[in-house]
């Protein structure tokens, strides 16, 4: 069995928040997982299930599988560089802003006939 991996670096959202989404689909086929992250009322669903789609693509270009064959084996979003930004405050002092930003991977393989 092969594993197929799509990854999406550099996303405007913080990993913490991201993971709630994953989460839902973790170990569940293909087909689930995009019909649930369709539905999923979380901004982090679109991008998550774009990566999912290209991760699909992947596996029936490249190596030849059936998406009906395919379930989500790793999921994860890690931290990825934060901008920090400043803003001022009272009395002379300045409050940060901190952007996260996530890496998210997502690992396809092949269901064991």
């Amino acid at each position: 069995m092969q594993d197929i991996q799509a990854k999406l670096r550099h996303l405007s959202l913080s990993a913490q928040k991201v993971r709630a989404v994953i989460d839902l689909v973790r170990g569940k086929s293909a087909n689930d997982a995009l019909e649930i992250l369709r539905f999923a009322n979380k901004r982090a669903a679109l991008p998550v299930r774009k990566l999912l789609v290209s991760a699909v693509a992947n596996a029936e270009e490249n190596f030849g599988v059936s998406r009906d064959d395919l379930y989500v084996a790793k999921i994860t979003a890690d931290e990825a560089p934060t901008r920090k930004w400043r803003r001022f405050g009272a009395r002379g002092r300045f409050k940060p802003i901190l952007r996260r930003s996530s890496h998210v991977t997502v690992v396809l393989r092949e269901r064991g006939a």
